[in-house]
């Protein structure tokens, strides 16, 4: 067995769960201060509130596995990154807080506070994840120890903030969509609108990205060229962005979500085809490169940890589907609510 590939496809699993998951909970704050009133605004908090947290378990999983199948990578990527993953943190740390503390105080200035702070905590994190996904298509520059050899400004690529933006219009849509399912009345309407806007900014942004991706990281095309059958992921792609947006014409928000989280995997893998072998490609020193092989725990580690991610992710699997079944359905406002 291939091990260090099997943790690769392992870890691209772990990250994609996280963007599909925690995705919608993103998009849902992003159009937090787009809702007026305090009821729905409420709303936006109940659709999510039950379940981010359990989504977030996603990004920690990954993040350890990283550490310990990868640690190379990890201490390469998380030192060139240092800003950009505080920033996150504190994004998501923010978006958190706001949940818990909103409704706390029943003063004005109080709440709008927290809505602020809902709203760029939720929309800065895909927009600096698409960032980081972004360079990391790119290439970075290494030096001969593995380490990053640039400022946080080599970071601000053009094509990179592309990439975040376009991860941020996607997010935007995915949790537009799972409002249609959690909401009812005019808010669902105002929701349909915005997965309408959503999914045209989206689709701009994708055909942009697209083209920027053949003109400047040609190497992502590679394995399609050399491999006919893996035209097939990109061919799912473009299927499921048809059929979501037939399902949004024809108000049908679960096909609809289910296709914007098959284009998200879709994406996902597109990006994991293209970076492989490698994790981190030197740029302009190929040669410095991280790849799935050379910077690899050993093999015993390997193993080991392979057998307790068999224990660990049934359990966090299984958690993420009863706490989504428990809350399926509208949201219903209560006083004990967000």
């Amino acid at each position: 067995m291939d091990l260090n590939l099997v943790w690769y496809l392992l870890l691209g699993a772990l990250f994609t769960g996280y963007v599909l998951l925690d995705g919608y909970d993103f998009g849902v704050g992003a159009l937090h201060l787009f809702s007026e009133g305090e009821e729905e605004r409420r709303t936006l908090m109940n659709a999510v509130g039950p379940v981010w947290d359990g989504n977030e378990v996603w990004l920690v999983a990954g993040g350890g596995a990283l550490f310990a199948a990868f640690p190379a990578v990890y201490a390469a990527v998380f030192s060139g990154f240092y800003p950009a993953v505080m920033l996150l943190l504190f994004a998501l740390i923010a978006r958190a807080v706001a949940l818990e503390f909103r409704g706390k105080l029943p003063a004005a200035r109080w709440k709008k506070f927290w809505d602020a702070a809902f709203f760029a905590g939720s929309a800065l994190a895909p927009f600096l994840l698409g960032v980081a996904a972004g360079n990391l298509a790119l290439g970075l520059p290494l030096n001969a120890a593995g380490e990053f050899a640039a400022g946080v400004p080599f970071l601000l690529r053009p094509y990179a903030l592309l990439i975040g933006a376009l991860a941020l219009s996607l997010s935007t849509l995915h949790g537009a969509l799972y409002l249609l399912l959690k909401t009812d009345g005019p808010l669902r309407q105002k929701a349909h609108r915005w997965a309408r806007k959503a999914f045209l900014l989206f689709l701009v942004l994708y055909v942009l990205a697209t083209a920027s991706t053949l003109l400047f990281v040609p190497r992502f095309v590679a394995p399609l060229l050399e491999h006919p059958a893996l035209w097939l992921v990109p061919l799912v792609t473009i299927t499921a962005l048809a059929v979501l947006f037939r399902a949004l014409r024809r108000d049908r928000p679960l096909i609809a979500l289910l296709a914007s989280g098959t284009v998200i995997a879709g994406l996902m893998a597109l990006f994991g085809l293209g970076l492989f072998p490698h994790l981190v490609h030197s740029v302009p020193s190929p040669e410095n490169s991280l790849t799935v092989y050379n910077a690899a725990s050993s093999p015993k580690t390997l193993a080991i940890m392979l057998r307790i991610a068999a224990l660990g992710l049934p359990p966090a699997l299984a958690y993420t589907v009863v706490v989504h079944w428990i809350f399926r359905g509208k949201v219903k406002l209560d006083p004990s609510g967000y």
